[in-house]
């Protein structure tokens, strides 16, 4: 059977941007060469030719979700409160995603773009490279972590009477659970701080270090 005429125009992101609106409507389950191709209007075939197999279709939906993560960073900020947004945006980001097979892969390519802003960030505040690389995976993982909890969460069934945001046993509300995301992401930001051994040293020249003195051999 020959191709239709619109199968050889079609392109990866015609074939991302139908699998994106099939798991918006109906979930990660839904999406199918079959129903991506049939809401084309074309045979599977060119699908696996412009984008690989199912697997390969999810991931370019992780990506297409994860694009321009980041915001940029406003004149004057420090990484710390930068962080924050940060944090908050990569968050509702995450909860559109809402499927932990999108979001639970540590080496998605939107998550190391949305990490260079952030690394950047952190060095021009005096923080060492590697620290500062450290100090963003630090904050990614602990945010797409609780993303991928967070989409299980269920408000209690009867209150207890006043808590402290999550201290419900029952579970916990939507309000609580934004109030414990910047408590989490607080405390995270505050113990990256109180880590004096991330700073930068001062830059020397080649050969200009300072060599131990020689010990001391002669008699008191």
């Amino acid at each position: 059977m020959k191709p239709k005429p619109a199968e050889f125009d079609l392109d990866a992101d015609e074939i991302v941007t139908a699998a994106v609106e099939i798991f918006r409507e109906s979930g990660l389950d839904a999406v199918s060469m079959r129903r991506v191709s049939s809401r084309l209007g074309v045979s599977p075939v060119p699908l696996y030719s412009r984008v690989g197999n199912k697997q390969a279709l999810i991931e370019a939906i992780a990506d297409r979700l994860l694009t321009d993560v980041a915001p940029a960073v406003n004149a004057g900020e420090g990484w710390a409160e930068y962080a924050v947004r940060w944090a908050r945006a990569l968050r509702a980001r995450l909860r559109l995603a809402r499927d932990s097979r999108l979001i639970v892969t540590p080496h998605r390519a939107g998550y190391v773009e949305a990490s260079r802003p952030l690394v950047e960030a952190m060095r021009r505040d005096g923080m060492a490279a590697d620290a500062a690389v450290q100090a963003c995976r630090l904050l990614m993982w602990a945010t797409v972590g609780f993303g991928a909890v967070e989409s299980g969460a269920r408000p209690p069934a009867r209150r207890r009477g006043p808590t402290r945001p999550g201290g419900d046993p029952g579970g916990v509300d939507q309000g609580e659970v934004d109030s414990l995301f910047d408590l989490h992401i607080r405390y995270l930001i505050e113990g990256i701080q109180g880590d004096k051994t991330a700073e930068r040293g001062p830059a020397r020249a080649p050969g200009s270090g300072a060599r131990p003195a020689p010990a001391r051999t002669g008699r008191r």
